[in-house]
């Protein structure tokens, strides 16, 4: 059995092609520093055969697991058939099967029949971006309303809506055009921030000229899984329609079932005017990104906007097997549904255990995760669960949230190996009671990589 400073430094020699050729702008390999040789479902397997349970899956690109078996071999087929690969925008059997499939599946079922998709470049910015431009050439207006601890993209466009001063200042230039309101919760649980936001709007000397668009996440991953309330959503769209403003969610990390259902903001039965996805839509981590937008707003002209990488085929055997085979029934979405339950239970026992060190449990979902008081000792925890064979991110404004985002078909035996593993690392952190690591309840043999 290895310890930890062996391990880490086996990792630092292998590590020293990408220290000397790969950009410093590499972030989650730092945390996670084994070179990685193969994976499957929520297990990964580095070059020395040791095993880690994946709590990252991607940030959110992996929710039906590491090489799917079921898209593997949809994709295996269409290969072998010399099925297209790249196309632009032309025609494809592929892309057909797609729109069929996402219309009559996920969009008709929930009330968006009337809603067409857009194809963009092959990441969830290009989506946002694509978005941002449709709200202000169908309004005519340019100001757009982001929220505080919102995350769209690097792109120049959504940068301008992302509220991380750090990747803000990335920028090198002002981001115009834009104006920052309060999330839900923002300011504690007796501010009525959509109050706010309609006293700002009404007032004439209030300084915001009326906005074209107000974006927003329903639950903000990367600003610390805060969750925006079902009134508070409701209250947001209907504030949007009666000032004509086009309402976008960002569904990017949220969606494709993450949260419990394959949109996020489903329970609040609100529709918004558009919907940007990407991340786990094509379920096999390849790239593609969509804007779902209503009909009324498609007043593009032809290759106003446009992407060299917007037709990828690939990608659209793989959504369309995801659809078909996890979305034609609610038995998956009950399923997640009954997992975040799980998980939930999970962290709170370790929250009651640990106050005040840690805060609360917050998210929705298999989007969940723990607050700790101090985001340095937070950091520690999430690097003992690395040393113990357990990948696993932070998230919020000062990475104090310990995030969850495993692949959504993660077995209940892995997700309690994954809660024993990071209670472990929070009780070692914390200088608690011992935690006996139990064995999972699965049908195959399973080890953990623990170290002194």
């Amino acid at each position: 059995m290895l310890d930890r400073q062996t391990i880490a430094a086996q990792d630092n020699t292998e590590t020293e092609v990408f220290t000397r050729l790969e950009s410093n702008v590499r972030s989650y390999s730092r945390s996670f520093s084994a070179v990685f040789t193969r994976a499957r479902g929520t297990e990964l397997f580095d070059v020395h055969g040791r095993r880690y349970l994946d709590f990252l899956a991607g940030a959110g690109s992996l929710n039906y697991g590491h090489n799917n078996p079921v898209f593997k071999q949809a994709l295996v087929d269409y290969i072998m058939d010399d099925g297209i690969t790249h196309s632009l925008d032309l025609h494809t059997v592929a892309k057909e099967r797609f729109l069929e499939a996402m219309h009559d599946i996920v969009l008709k079922p929930r009330g968006l029949a009337d809603y067409v998709m857009q194809f963009t470049g092959p990441t969830g910015t290009n989506a946002v971006e694509a978005a941002l431009k449709i709200a202000r050439k169908a309004t005519g207006r340019t100001n757009v309303v982001y929220f505080t601890n919102g995350f769209h993209g690097v792109s120049m466009g959504a940068l301008s809506v992302t509220g991380n001063s750090y990747l803000r200042a990335a920028a090198g230039v002002p981001l115009a055009n834009t104006t920052s309101m309060p999330f839900d919760g923002y300011f504690g649980e007796g501010v009525d921030t959509i109050a706010q936001l309609d006293k700002v709007l009404s007032d004439p000397s209030s300084g915001m000229e009326l906005p074209a668009a107000v974006i927003l996440e329903t639950v903000q991953g990367e600003g610390g899984l805060n969750v925006a309330r079902i009134d508070w959503l409701q209250r947001l769209q209907a504030l949007c329609n009666k000032r004509k403003i086009v309402l976008i969610v960002d569904d990017i990390q949220a969606g494709v079932g993450r949260t419990g259902t394959f949109f996020s903001f489903e329970p609040a039965g609100i529709k918004p005017d558009i919907i940007t996805l990407s991340k786990s839509l094509s379920g096999y981590g390849l790239p593609l990104a969509l804007v779902v937008l209503k009909r009324s707003l498609d007043v593009w002209k032809p290759a106003e906007h446009n992407g060299t990488f917007r037709g990828n085929n690939h990608a659209f055997i793989t959504a369309t097997a995801a659809i078909e085979t996890y979305w034609a029934t609610p038995a998956f979405a009950e399923d997640v549904k009954a997992k975040g339950e799980h998980l939930r239970r999970r962290l709170q026992q370790m929250v009651d255990r640990f106050a005040p060190d840690l805060v609360d449990v917050r998210g929705r979902g298999m989007m969940i995760g723990v607050r700790c008081a101090d985001p340095e000792r937070a950091a520690a925890v999430t690097a003992r669960c690395y040393q113990y064979g357990l990948i696993i991110e932070r998230a919020g404004p000062d990475d104090e949230v310990i995030k969850c985002m495993m692949p959504l078909t993660t077995s209940m035996g892995e997700l309690d190996e994954g809660m024993d593993i990071l209670e472990r690392a929070i009780t070692e952190e914390y200088g608690t009671r011992t935690v006996e690591i139990r064995k999972p309840a699965t049908t195959k043999p399973q080890r953990m990589l623990e170290a002194a």
